[in-house]
């Protein structure tokens, strides 16, 4: 965490117990039976539905919702899970705001749509709760694969093969397995050690072994796994983060947001989590808004987000961007920064304005800052790594890689999106082409 001796305007413990407790509980509880049957009832099962066209994992969401409404909620899950091993976290972190209740038929003729994620997270959590796993595997193919990374799509991708009759070795360099479900999310949005929880859930299927502390290139190499596995599927996320590339970057007080994040999500008390008075958040993405609104829940007085450009560009969705609004955080867009000011430790941080085509316009502006987050993207980390399309590896649909036997896919590889629920979707399209790549016929064998 961060070093408080060098930083007197960062403290832990601002609040009350009491407050902590209201700041911190579950952005949306579960639905009871009755508001999800209630809620259910606004579907109108479209033929053709679009929510499912916009849907990542392609679940189809009228079938699953019709389930609800008719008092089987556990085959609702089933229905879900077939496509979505994590559909219980894609529930509560998904923009459904931005996919499926965007294009929701209710959404489109009322402004309010059917209330989608709720209802999928009512399904799982009924199912997950009873303690069963839906599914069994297949007779063992004899094959072995390595998974390295134990986010959304390295889990996504081991559960299928798994469920397949593979033999999985999942690898993570963290402590915990999860990626950013357990260490990069808000912690309002997955309370209770969900994301533990769901693990240990998807590992039920049986056949994966989990291997942690080990990270590609200090403790794995490609060669060695591609040498000892039948296949290697890369789910590694993105491990660096960028730098503002300003002078005086290293001042204390200034950290990565996503580290800020793991602190409070690792936490057993996010009292002693410290934080500034006055905090400046530089980024426009989930993990931006994620930090900004954290801190605000953690007692900071003022607290700012600022972005290179205008509103609409942020990553951050809508819903996102008004929840930071409702908590206090002040949104400035169309600045960058310039200048980190401070002796040793960071005290205020200077802007200039920009147009809509990033240049600067000559105006600056100071904040005060005794803590600054930076939330300006991740890049990828690796040597020997197959061929990249830009900053990412380069993957086909299926993600395979420029490497024989080697897969890629969740933020680690290029195309996506950088959602978790899209992680899902490359995680188990990629074990797809894995198991009928290593169970296909030798060439010229008997049928």
């Amino acid at each position: 965490m961060t070093d408080t001796a060098l930083t007197p305007g960062i403290q832990s413990e601002r609040l009350k117990d009491d407050d902590y407790a209201r700041n911190f509980a579950d952005l949306h509880p579960k639905l009871d039976p009755h508001e999800a049957l209630v809620a259910a009832d606004r579907c109108y099962f479209c033929h053709d539905a679009p929510c499912i066209t916009a849907c990542p994992t392609d679940i189809d969401i009228p079938l699953f919702i019709r389930q609800i409404a008719t008092g089987t909620p556990e085959a609702a899950a089933r229905t879900i899970l077939s496509q979505n091993i994590m559909g219980g976290m894609c529930a509560r972190v998904c923009p459904t705001e931005t996919l499926c209740e965007e294009v929701c038929v209710r959404e489109v003729a009322e402004g309010k749509p059917v209330l989608i994620g709720q209802l999928q997270r009512f399904a799982t959590d009924t199912l997950m709760d009873a303690g069963t796993h839906p599914f069994t595997r297949a007779a063992p193919t004899g094959k072995r694969v390595a998974v390295v990374g134990a986010g959304p799509a390295g889990l996504s991708c081991a559960h299928r093969l798994a469920m397949l009759g593979s033999d999985v070795t999942l690898y993570d360099a963290r402590a915990k397995p999860g990626g950013l479900n357990e260490y990069g999310i808000a912690t309002y949005k997955a309370v209770d050690d969900f994301a533990q929880r769901e693990v240990d859930w998807l590992l039920k299927i049986g056949g994966i072994t989990v291997e942690t502390g080990k990270s590609l290139g200090a403790d794995l190499t490609l060669d060695t796994l591609r040498t000892s596995y039948d296949a290697v599927f890369l789910g590694i996320g993105l491990g660096g983060v960028n730098a503002l590339g300003l002078e005086g970057e290293d001042k204390d007080g200034l950290i990565d947001a996503v580290d800020f994040i793991a602190d409070l999500r690792q936490a057993s008390d996010v009292a002693r989590v410290p934080v500034g008075r006055d905090v400046v958040v530089i980024g426009g993405g989930m993990t931006a808004v994620d930090a900004a609104v954290q801190a605000k829940l953690l007692g900071a007085l003022n607290v700012s987000l600022v972005y290179r450009r205008g509103r609409d560009r942020m990553n951050a969705s809508e819903f996102e961007q008004d929840l930071a609004a409702s908590k206090g955080v002040r949104i400035i867009t169309n600045a960058s920064p310039r200048a980190i000011i401070g002796n040793g430790a960071v005290r205020e941080i200077e802007f200039e304005y920009t147009d809509d085509t990033l240049a600067p316009t000559g105006q600056t502006f100071r904040l005060p800052a005794d803590q600054v987050f930076k939330a300006i993207g991740q890049t990828l980390q690796g040597n020997d790594l197959p061929e990249l399309d830009g900053r990412k590896i380069a993957v086909s649909q299926t993600g395979r890689t420029s490497l024989d036997g080697v897969w890629a896919g969740g933020d680690c590889a290029a195309g996506g999106d950088d959602l978790t629920v899209t992680a899902v979707a490359e995680g188990r399209d990629a074990a797809l082409d894995i198991h009928a790549t290593l169970t296909a016929p030798a060439p010229g064998a008997a049928r």
